[in-house]
């Protein structure tokens, strides 16, 4: 499976963007599409994803600003990123779990995308 993520780029603070992506290949069991960040010197953090159910989960720091959507089913997923700060300046990845194996769900990232926010 691959995942194909669209968007990103730089703008400055207050400002919006919208990342979206596509899942292509096989698709056997993808789930929990969403998107995380990484920052130079940390670890990828989750920034929001989609549950089975098609609820949503979001990192306390984007809460309020950034907005979700999309369909597990139909393998897509978007993040709309609204009043945007330098701190969320980060590569963003597009990612899903295939599974589950077991009780075993494994983690899949397309290609990051820079977003960056100036001051």
């Amino acid at each position: 499976v691959q995942l194909q993520a669209s968007g990103g780029g730089l703008v400055q603070a207050g400002g919006s963007l919208t990342l979206s992506c596509a899942a292509s290949g096989p698709q056997l069991n993808i789930n929990f599409m969403g998107w995380h960040r990484r920052t130079p010197g940390n670890e990828r953090e989750l920034v929001a994803r989609l549950n089975l159910d098609g609820s949503a989960k979001y990192a306390d720091s984007v809460k309020g600003r950034f907005t979700i959507s999309g369909d597990n089913a139909e393998k897509t997923v978007t993040l709309q990123m609204d009043s945007l700060k330098p701190e969320d300046t980060a590569v963003y990845y597009c990612s899903a779990k295939r599974g589950p194996y077991g009780s075993v769900w494994v983690d899949v990232y397309g290609r990051g995308t820079l977003v960056t926010v100036s001051s």
